[in-house]
């Protein structure tokens, strides 16, 4: 007779079981970001007799340079199509403002080519090169997955030319980091040679249209706006790739959430005078100010959510985070420029902040509106973290106050924007994903 120990970790294994059956989504019921997909269509592979031509080329492959193929097996397929991509994005930060905007064209460029290559592999349905030659070793786990066009072939060469573009000095790596990938997937005997050329066509194309999109998304426009002066303003000009009236992705316009007009300064101003932070609550603030949890919080949960088995959905999270990064960042700095809020020790020249001040004006808080959209996209698509996800977004925001960059009105403004366009970018992602 089965005990009730034993049919309850049978039932928590169907569940685990049911929960992973899901994950490989069919791509008819996804819907893309950008791209029209019957513009791009992938043509057949070769004919099967060839098939064992390109298998002699696997071969190769395996042994030409075992130890160093090893190494890139190891790096490109640790998880999933644009894990490693998204990673170099975040090595490329050098303002906020930039990096929002590349780190979401390079995530939506995924996202599409992703899906695109996921509709070809299920209409030709091509064998991988293990399963169709006896000489091929498969070198790597992979769940069951068509063969044709190569999927992180495709996020490689739409990410190589997506960040290429936005850093042309740095193009030319990118290309060889690309061509690294590809050749990973030959060498561990997952994909053909024609697989990883296939993959690299659409992936370019792909980014192509996506960069389209970036030329009309209004960055190159001059800020709109006049400097005002007094001592409750902000006192230093836009920084020039800072303009609150850009094309948002998901949101209807950077205003649709601004904050309220900020309360007068001198009340806020007493509060942070008389606020002594203790050495773990200065640790925290440092932690905020030089890190980027949230970026280390994502791999983090890519990975431990199995996505790597889900290149689709995977692809749909990066994409997802990243839009509503741009936007909250576009969202919080139409309030910013809009209110010109000076910061406590430009009001008071006689504070002084745990570190330097962000060049921005104060109101509202801009890590509080990014974790808390954070926060809510991320419990979203990982939703045992909840908890875990808005316990970092209330440290986040409340770091800045402990810092002296931030009144607590700045603060709490932070907060309810950064929650309503969360809500907004769960709400339209639920339209995008299966049902």
């Amino acid at each position: 007779m089965r005990s009730k120990y034993n049919t309850y970790h049978v039932s928590l294994f169907a569940l685990l079981l049911l929960g992973f059956s899901t994950l490989a989504q069919e791509p008819a019921n996804w819907k893309p970001i950008v791209i029209n997909l019957d513009e791009f269509k992938v043509p057949p592979p070769p004919a099967q007799a060839a098939d064992k031509a390109e298998a002699d080329r696997v071969v190769f492959y395996q042994t030409r340079n075992p130890k160093a193929s090893a190494r890139d097996m190891q790096h490109w397929n640790a998880g999933p199509p644009g894990y490693r991509w998204m990673q170099a994005s975040d090595m490329f930060f050098d303002s906020t403002q930039y990096w929002a905007r590349t780190n979401a064209y390079t995530a939506v460029a995924i996202y599409d080519a992703t899906l695109a290559a996921m509709k070809a592999k299920q209409q030709y349905n091509r064998k991988r090169p293990y399963e169709s030659s006896s000489k091929v070793k498969q070198l790597i786990y992979l769940p069951p997955s068509p063969s044709y066009p190569c999927e992180y072939s495709v996020a490689a060469a739409a990410a190589a030319a997506v960040l290429g573009h936005f850093y042309p000095n740095k193009k030319d790596s990118l290309i060889q980091l690309a061509q690294k990938a590809g050749e990973s997937r030959i060498a561990a005997g997952l994909a053909y040679p024609s697989d990883v050329e296939a993959g690299f066509n659409l992936g370019t194309k792909v980014a192509l249209m996506i960069l389209e999109h970036a030329e009309s998304d209004g960055y190159s426009k001059a800020w709109p706006g006049t400097v005002p002066t007094g001592r409750e303003y902000y006192t230093g000009k836009p920084i020039r790739k800072d303009y609150p009236n850009m094309r948002t992705w998901i949101l209807k316009s950077p205003s649709q959430f601004r904050s309220a007009p900020p309360p007068p300064i001198e009340k806020d101003m007493e509060a942070i005078r008389n606020h002594k932070p203790d050495p773990y609550a200065r640790s925290i603030a440092y932690r905020w100010e030089f890190s980027w949890p949230w970026g280390e919080e994502m791999e983090k949960k890519v990975l431990e959510y199995n996505l790597a088995a889900d290149p689709l959905k995977a692809a749909f999270a990066y994409a997802l985070v990243a839009m509503s990064d741009y936007d909250n960042q576009i969202a919080h700095w139409d309030g910013k420029y809009t209110y010109y809020r000076a910061r406590p020790d430009q009001y008071d020249t006689t504070y002084k902040p745990l570190f330097p001040t962000p060049v921005s004006p104060s109101y509202p808080a801009g890590h509080g509106t990014m974790s808390y959209t954070r926060a809510a996209v991320m419990s979203f698509l990982f939703p045992n973290d909840r908890d875990h996800f808005y316990k970092m977004a209330k440290e986040c925001n409340d770091s800045r106050f402990d810092a002296g960059v931030h009144y607590k009105t700045d603060n709490q403004a932070g907060e309810e924007m950064g929650r309503k366009i969360g809500e907004e970018v769960v709400n339209w992602a639920k339209n995008r994903m299966p049902k």
